[in-house]
């Protein structure tokens, strides 16, 4: 096998491509030098080879080779390809490697049945199917042996009390008429079932001398022994990973070998990956499922109320739905609207032009009929020994929070992240360490803050519990979490559908208890509905798109922090019929804003707000 970078994808995603080469050896022969194979790669047939090979020197494809010999018998395969006198060995070869399947690739699909469904899996995933469907196995096999014991320890009772009463029985059977008769009356005498009074019927007079009794009494303790040992296994878990470990390591005895394989390095061998730069980039998100990547200078920024720039093209029918920054490195996490996570890299995601609509996401996940994207989000680094969590707010106002942990090995179908009602769908998730505040928006300007830790963490698989309160017709917009201990921590960012918006500390907001109806954020019938609620900083640019793939590119800095009171600042112009969908914050531009195109209309003035 040629490189590892295959094996590395095989077992990674499920799926690789490896180069196969042949064991060659070049030994000199007298006055020239010969090829000689003594092994060929999996599925290559020699013969054809051969041909093959002949088919090449005879239209002078290959030059150099003076004869070919196939030497193979039983003790192993042995072709000698003899060279002309002035070949370069070398040269030779690495043309047969080439133009002949001295040198094949293989793919690599780890397609097995799971539960009845074809999956492909990774190699964890194969390795932890095997000892599932083992543990099966042994917890069946020892059921049956159990059961088995069970009852020929049940027999041998009503052997053993037939031998104490021995005398009694041969008078009860022998004033009985048939078998079924003496059956009936011993166990009416003695307490005993069908079974034992038919075993004891059947005994030969042999059974009746006293080796045989105390043959019964071995077998009694001996099965005694096994029942508690079979019990004891089928009652823990561990005795049965136990039996596991046991059989594979007698497996490993008897058949184990040396890897016969060689695995060679090639040099300069890189995975996909280290090709690509490390760059921010951003990422746009439609609700009709197409995503796109585009480097974040794409976007340069711009005055507060600008127009913005064209981002995305789409259909007439299609809105944009999110868009956010992350490194081309980074793992993003997809929460699809059956509740389920994805993971790509964020370079698996292709890049496209500022105008272009994008891929759609079936073609990058494994997602199910009428099952689509309703949540992406960047995944940050975690050091060993830190403790993250994850935080969902639904749209019907239910949060769940659940250990990062439990999301780290995500198959390439997906994985169960959380369990949603039928008419519930994800706003937001985001990551904290643990202890910090969450902020819940709604798109009727209400907003309610609470400390995480009064969502107590939950399982994957869980539903979660309610966050607020909400009134008929309203429904949850945006979730922030904030770290009040942060000396540099972010204020809350609301804005409008008409393009207007508001950065408030977040101690405005009155701490108050998870489930309540919250306090007013915004006014909604002066101003307009909710758009996005968003954590941001003086460092940040934001982001904000509208309905019809505009964008606009605003230093946060520029947008000064404001009571929760006020109506906040323009800071983009909405046309007619359209409104604002999302907003995200990205790094900040290190160049200069530059002036947008068009005319600019001047800065809102603050106007305080009715509470």
């Amino acid at each position: 096998i040629m490189g590892r970078a295959g094996i590395r994808a095989a077992y990674a995603t499920g799926r690789g491509k490896i180069q196969i080469r042949s064991k060659t050896e070049i030994v000199e022969s007298g006055n020239r030098n010969q090829i000689i194979i003594t092994e060929l790669p999996y599925g290559v047939n020699k013969k054809r080879l051969i041909e093959r090979i002949a088919e090449l020197v005879k239209d002078k494809k290959i030059e150099g080779i003076a004869d070919i010999n196939d030497y193979s018998n039983r003790e192993g395969l042995r072709m000698v390809i003899d060279l002309k006198r002035d070949a370069n060995a070398n040269i030779v070869l690495n043309t047969l490697f080439q133009m002949t399947d001295l040198q094949s690739s293989y793919g690599i699909i780890m397609l097995a049945l799971v539960d009845g469904v074809p999956k492909v899996l990774t190699l964890k995933q194969v390795l932890n199917e095997y000892i599932k469907h083992q543990k099966e196995i042994i917890v069946r096999r020892t059921k049956f042996d159990l059961n088995k014991a069970l009852r020929r320890q049940h027999i041998l009772l009503g052997l053993r009390t037939a031998l104490d009463y021995l005398d009694e029985i041969i008078e009860i059977l022998r004033h009985c008429k048939s078998p079924a008769e003496g059956k009936e009356k011993l166990c009416e005498r003695f307490d005993i079932d069908d079974d034992q009074a038919q075993a004891i019927v059947d005994m030969r007079l042999g059974q009746l001398t006293n080796l045989e009794q105390i043959k019964i009494d071995e077998e009694l303790a001996e099965l005694t022994d096994k029942i508690a040992e079979l019990s004891a296994i089928i009652s823990d878990d561990e005795h049965v990973l136990a039996v596991v470990r046991d059989e594979l390591e007698e497996i490993k005895r008897k058949y184990g070998d040396e890897r016969r394989t060689q695995i060679e390095s090639v040099s300069g061998e890189v995975d996909i990956e280290d090709l690509i730069p490390n760059d921010e980039s951003i990422f746009t998100f439609t609700q009709m499922g197409y995503i796109k990547r585009q480097t974040a200078d794409t976007y340069q920024a711009q005055r507060k109320n600008g127009k913005g720039m064209k981002g995305l093209a789409r259909r007439e029918e299609d809105v944009t739905k999110a868009v956010f920054s992350a490194m081309n490195h980074d793992p993003i996490m997809f929460f699809s609207t059956k509740g389920r996570v994805f993971r790509l890299k964020g370079w698996e995601i292709p890049e496209g032009s500022r105008q272009s609509k994008g891929t759609n996401v079936v073609n990058l996940l494994q997602l199910d009929p009428g099952e689509s994207v309703s949540v992406l989000m960047k995944v940050p680094e975690i050091h060993e020994g830190e403790e993250y969590y994850l935080i969902f707010a639904t749209r019907n106002g239910v949060i769940k929070r659940t250990e990062l942990s439990m999301y780290r090995n995500i198959r390439r179908n997906g994985l169960i992240a959380i369990n949603l009602d039928d008419d519930d769908e994800l706003v937001n998730v985001t990551i904290t360490k643990g202890n910090e505040e969450v902020f819940v928006a709604t798109r009727n300007g209400l907003g309610i803050r609470f400390n995480e830790t009064q969502a107590r963490s939950i399982g994957r698989t869980a539903r979660g519990v309610k966050a607020i309160t909400l009134a008929p017709g309203d429904e949850v917009v945006g979730l922030c979490t904030v770290d009040p201990g942060d000396e540099n921590r972010p204020t809350v960012l609301t804005v409008s559908e008409n393009g207007i918006g508001r950065r408030t500390d977040i101690s405005e907001f009155s701490i108050q208890s998870r489930g309540g109806k919250g306090k007013i954020n915004y006014k909604t019938d002066k101003y307009g509905k909710v758009a996005a609620v968003l954590p941001v900083r003086d460092e940040d640019d934001l982001i904000i798109m509208s309905s019809d793939g505009i964008v606009i590119r605003i230093a946060v800095d520029t947008i000064k922090v404001s009571g929760r009171t006020t109506r906040g600042v323009s800071l983009m112009k909405v046309n007619e019929g359209e409104r604002v969908v999302s907003a995200v914050t990205v790094m900040k531009e290190p160049d200069d804003a530059e002036e947008p195109a068009g005319e600019e209309a001047s800065e809102a003035e603050a106007a305080p707000v009715e509470e």
